[in-house]
């Protein structure tokens, strides 16, 4: 392998983990209503409607579902971009480091600046040998 190519998948492997702290970072951002949400379902919040106590649990429990799914979601995103960088540094599981790339497109606009340069790197004929030469078995 080049020393170019080397040199490209250790920043990519830098930029990776940049990219997932990021996205653990914007997944705290649904706190907010998680927050609002456990308020309005508990019945925290004054709702002056008679009907307001039910909608403002069913109202409340949403806000609460969809802000875990998020959380959840971008989280596991987080962990997967972490782990790929990992990857990327070792030079294994290729086809997994390429699926993260695709995936990380989706985390707009840093994830999809790294994702395709990803892309670009790791289709290299070179780059991929040297994948292949790590996974390969010791005889």
């Amino acid at each position: 392998m080049r020393q170019e190519d080397i040199e490209h998948l250790n920043l990519l492997s830098i930029f990776h983990y940049v990219l997932a702290g990021v996205t653990a970072l914007f997944a705290c951002f649904p706190v907010i209503h998680l927050v609002f949400g456990a308020l309005m379902f508990s019945g925290a919040l004054p709702i002056s409607d008679p009907n307001g106590a039910v909608i403002g649990r069913l109202v409340g429990g949403f806000f609460m579902f969809i802000a875990i799914v998020v959380i959840a979601l971008l989280l596991a995103l987080a962990i997967v971009v972490a782990v790929a960088g990992t990857f990327l540094r070792k030079r294994q599981h290729y086809t997994f480091c390429l699926v993260i790339a695709a995936l990380a497109c989706v985390f707009m606009p840093f994830g999809t600046v790294l994702g395709v340069f990803t892309i670009i790197v790791l289709v290299r004929p070179s780059v991929k040998e040297a994948f292949d030469q790590k996974q390969a078995p010791a005889e």
